[in-house]
């Protein structure tokens, strides 16, 4: 497989062709943030935290597959106020309560609002009424956490392909909902997975929210973004 060399911010980064511009990032120690990408999923772009620029073109660096010789910008002052005004869209557009969660510590948008420093969001709050689902044997959907990633969309399958979480509605009212019969059908594994799956607390096994103290989860004691060198988030 032939080589190509990319530059991020000025740095040469080399790589394999045929991979996207996020995985080269990582695999040669350089952060992009994202919150919709996962390792093993096909990308789809769809939260734009990761958006960079190459030749003035605002792009999705988890979709976009690197060119030899490209010249990507991927902290210039604009972009990273990009990411934080789609954060801050994020937080203001649910209810997310921090220091209540189940997630805290160990959820990817709190860690994100650390690493940008967010404090109080120019936008304001819409505080949304969202239901909290108990329908699944052993999941609870806590609807007020969603960032609609899809995360769990494109991972959670039975074996014959079947997707146990789908969006439903649109615009203001979509949410991700679950098939109650397959997810009658949830393994342990597979529900544990889900949760692990979620970058926020939207998703949460019953039972076992807890099972980690607060002090010892992920983000408590390593910011995010220190693990760049070690391929695809989690």
């Amino acid at each position: 497989m032939s080589e190509i060399t990319i530059t991020i911010d000025g740095r040469a980064c080399k790589s394999p062709a045929g991979r996207t511009i996020f995985e080269v990032a990582r695999t040669n120690g350089v952060y992009i943030p994202t919150l919709c990408n996962y390792k093993d999923l096909r990308p789809v772009g769809s939260c734009r935290v990761c958006t960079v620029r190459v030749a003035g073109r605002y792009m999705a660096a988890c979709t976009q597959v690197a060119i030899d010789g490209m010249a990507v910008e991927n902290t210039a002052p604009d972009l990273e106020d990009m990411r934080r005004s789609i954060l801050e869209m994020l937080f203001v557009e649910g209810n997310h309560l921090c220091p209540s969660c189940e997630k805290s510590g160990n959820c990817e948008l709190q860690a994100l609002a650390y690493r940008y420093q967010i404090m109080v969001p120019r936008f304001p709050f819409q505080f949304p009424v969202r239901r909290v689902e108990a329908v699944a044997p052993k999941l609870l959907l806590e609807h007020n956490r969603c960032i609609q990633c899809l995360r769990c969309v494109r991972s959670i399958q039975t074996e014959d392909g079947r997707r146990i979480f789908v969006p439903q509605n649109r615009s203001r009212w979509r949410k991700i909902g679950v098939d109650p019969r397959l997810a009658a059908e949830l393994t342990d594994e597979m529900a544990l997975k889900a949760m692990e799956v979620c970058p926020v607390g939207s998703i949460l096994r019953k039972g076992v929210g807890f099972a980690v103290p607060i002090g010892r989860r992920k983000f408590d004691k390593t910011p995010i973004g220190t693990d760049v060198a070690e391929g695809l988030p989690r």
